[in-house]
Formats: C-alpha cells, structure tokens, sequence
C-alpha cells in the first residue's frame, strides 16, 4: 500500500506541474511583462532586460524569508491562473459541442438551421450525381465526382445537423446512426453497453475522451491571454495561436472519439441485447433494428 499512495502521489505532482503550474508560471512571467511593457513598448527587448535586471537587483538585497514569500507568492498565483483556467474549460466545451446559453440559443437555432439546409442541398446534389449517372454505366471519373460530393456532406456532418457547431455535430450523429440503424437509444442505453465492452475498447474511449479533454483545457488557456492583450497586444496573438491550436487538435481528438463510440456500437450492441436477454445468447452478427428497438423498450422502462 505504500508503494501505491507513493506512486499515486507521484502521478498526482506530475498532472498538478502539467496543468496548473507550468502553464500558469508561463501566464504570470508574460503578464508581469506586459503590465511592465504595456502597448507602447510591447516588443521593448531592452526595457524588458532592464526591468528584469532591475527586478532580480531588488529581490538579491532582501533576506532569505522574503525571497521565499515571493517565490510561494509566484507558485501561487500560477496555481490561482491554472484553477481559473480549469473552471472556464466547462463552459468552452459546452459552446463547442453547441449547448449554448439560454441568451443565445436564439442564434444556436439559426445556425443549426443553416447548417441542416446546407447538409440537405449538399445530399440533394450527391443524389442528383447518383441519378444522373447509372451505376451500371458509371465510369471512373464519375465515381470520383459522386465520392467527393458525398465526402463534402460528411465533411459537414454525419447526420442531420442537430447543433450549431460541428464538433456537436458529431457527438449528435452517433445518436441518430444508432436510432436509425440499430433501433437503439444511446441516452439509455450507452451506459449499459459501456459495462459490456470489453477492457481493451474502454481503454481506447478513455484514452481518446482523455485527449479530446487536453484540448480543451489547451484552448481554455487563450481566455487569460484575451483578457492580457487589453495591456499588452502579443498577449492577443498568443490567444489567437493557443485557441486556433487546442480547436484545431479538438476537432481531430472528438473525430476520434466519435468514430470509437461507433465502432463500440458496431462490435458489440449484440452483446448488450444478448446481456439483457433480448435476444437468444447463440445469435451473431451487427444488430438489427427490429432488435434494437427491443433493447431500446426494456432500457426505457416505460420512460
């Protein structure tokens, strides 16, 4: 036991360094150089030298115990920075995954009703291709035009736009794939196939939902950097780099993710049904949605 509180306490210094100090001590050391830079002087090397030099003079002339009050002072600071930035990463990933505030869900309507009437006219044109151009007369090159328009479609979403933001988008179509292809309601039932899937499928939807939080907490960190640049102008171009990163590396993590849970769907929504008896225990196969819609009904409990 002693060993384990030993390496728990190990892993727990080493995530307290990665989120909340590093990142917070790079905060105070740019926002102490912007406050001392300000907008006129903003790229000032020289005044930034003299001011640190200035710094380190005064801090070297005063007694060990008040070195020690500035440096915990510093450490927490950086840790009351990096609790800030925890806080905002909930709001951050409500607004990319759509769940907008009430004041603005007026705004979420429009741009998922937008976003839908762009999805259908993109499928119509796919349609349009598929008709124009028999399969059994279709050559190579008109394949090529059919696959692109429908990889424009995906592109924009795998289902009916749901929510106004694509990253939403993406969290939403694994509900819709699973109600119409398997019958399945994921709100009920995704916590029961959960405890079905094997070990090594839930080390991966960890793992992948564990990256897609790194992002957001990454982009979380553009909002103190927002907040600098109304004193120091680099300050906004560090927010503008740090948000486009974490939203970008967002994108590809719940890309992932999604496709995880889908493919946890494929694999293995037999085994839910099988584990609720719904279904006889030697079947096989993806399940279908006569089936699906059974499991939906037992998980559902008249609710």
């Amino acid at each position: 036991m002693g060993n384990f509180f030993g390496e728990l306490a190990k892993k727990l210094a080493e995530r307290w360094v990665g989120l909340l100090a590093v990142p917070g001590l790079l905060f105070v050391a740019c926002a102490w150089a912007g406050v001392r830079l300000g907008w006129g002087h903003a790229l000032d090397t020289g005044l930034l030298a003299s001011k640190a030099t200035a710094l380190g003079s005064t801090l070297g002339g005063k007694p060990g115990p008040y070195r020690v009050l500035v440096l915990a002072g510093l450490l927490l600071a950086s840790c009351g920075v990096g609790l800030v930035v925890q806080a905002l990463t909930g709001p951050v990933r409500a607004w990319w995954l759509g769940q907008w505030p009430p004041g603005l869900r007026w705004a979420g309507r429009r741009r998922t009703a937008a976003r839908a009437a762009r999805w259908h006219r993109l499928v119509a044109a796919r349609r349009e291709l598929q008709d124009r151009h028999p399969k059994a007369t279709r050559t190579s090159g008109q394949q090529a035009a059919i696959d692109a328009a429908a990889d424009r479609v995906n592109r924009l979403a795998l289902a009916v736009p749901a929510r106004p933001t694509w990253m939403g988008d993406r969290v939403a179509a694994v509900d819709q794939i699973a109600v119409d292809r398997y019958g399945l309601d994921l709100r009920f039932g995704w916590s029961r196939l959960w405890l079905v899937l094997p070990d090594t499928v839930r080390a991966e939807l960890v793992a992948a939902n564990g990256q897609f939080a790194a992002t957001v907490v990454t982009a979380a960190w553009a909002l103190p950097y927002l907040v600098l640049g109304l004193w120091w102008w680099p300050a906004l171009l560090i927010a503008l780099t740090v948000g486009l990163t974490g939203w970008t590396r967002a994108r590809a993590a719940l890309a992932e993710l999604t496709d995880l849970a889908e493919a946890a769907l494929d694999l293995h929504g037999r085994t839910l049904a099988i584990t609720l008896g719904t279904v006889p225990p030697d079947s096989f196969g993806p399940l279908t949605t006569p089936e699906g819609r059974q499991v939906t009904r037992h998980l559902r409990k008249g609710r």
